[in-house]
């Protein structure tokens, strides 16, 4: 039985959310959008039941020179929460431009443009999960998590 894992990408009004195991893919997840932080809470208890989580992936906030950010304290603080109320390892995996690069990836014709789009749009969740699913998938890549390896773990000649 492989691993299932749930990455988490933590807000103070919205928790991104993605799924992906052992064999390496990432997907993103409907995220915790209700409006009190219990109600978030209960629906991440959700997903790591449905889903039979065995490890949670969060995003953890650095500045680019590599120290801790403003939101550090509260992911630490979130991370304490999930620890003792899962009891399930969790690993901080650095979220760098993981929700730039999942905004980058999401196209507006639907949403419209300008300031009033974007903000409704950012408000569905879509874009933080997005983004727990950039965090997932760096964390399954730099595990080795679905790679076939180098060819030279292989025996056979790889050259041309």
């Amino acid at each position: 039985m492989g691993k299932n894992f749930l990455a988490i990408d933590y807000g103070e009004r919205r928790i991104g959310l993605a799924s992906g195991d052992d064999l390496g893919f990432a997907s993103p997840l409907p995220a915790a959008v209700e409006p009190t932080p219990a109600e978030r809470l209960e629906h991440v208890a959700r997903e790591i039941k449905a889903r039979r989580i065995h490890e949670l992936v969060v995003g953890y906030p650095l500045n680019m020179d590599g120290t801790e950010g403003p939101m550090t304290d509260k992911v630490n603080a979130f991370i304490a929460i999930l620890e003792q109320r899962f009891g399930l390892p969790v690993h901080r995996v650095d979220e760098g431009l993981s929700s730039s690069e999942a905004e980058s990836g999401i196209s507006t014709k639907k949403k419209g443009h300008g300031a009033k789009a974007r903000k409704a749009h950012r408000a569905t969740g879509e874009i933080d999960s997005r983004a727990a699913a950039v965090i997932l998938q760096d964390f399954l890549n730099a595990q080795g998590y679905g790679s076939l390896g180098s060819p030279d773990e292989f025996p056979g000649d790889f050259e041309d």
